[in-house]
């Protein structure tokens, strides 16, 4: 490399971009810890059940109404979990996904966070 550096970088540039780039990088760390502490929750079946997440895409609460218990349909009870989780968890991803997406200004980091 030539002893100029890159051409149109000079050395305060450099340190700018370095300081830059690590205010960004705790932003990041700072929204993530923000984005696993909040809880999401969904809702299936009218209602009948109700599923709260965290940002971790760990499940804290599952509350399901005892008329959504029919012991002949089973497999409809199983369902609406299964929604109200996987939506709670959508819902997780969907909004970290956002919220990080602001902070970098729309730039893909490849799941860097």
């Amino acid at each position: 490399m030539a002893r100029g550096g890159f051409p149109g970088m000079g050395g305060g540039n450099m340190q700018q971009l370095a300081r830059q780039a690590q205010k960004l990088q705790q932003q990041m760390t700072k929204m993530q810890e923000e984005l696993e502490a909040r809880e999401y929750e969904a809702t299936a079946g009218g209602g009948m059940v109700t599923a709260k997440v965290t940002g971790k895409k760990e499940l804290v609460s599952l509350e399901i109404k005892p008329e959504a218990v029919d012991p002949d349909d089973v497999e409809m009870l199983q369902d609406m979990i299964m929604a109200a989780v996987n939506e709670a968890l959508r819902t997780a991803a969907d909004t970290s996904e956002r919220e990080m997406s602001k902070l970098t200004g729309g730039m893909n980091l490849g799941g860097l966070f």
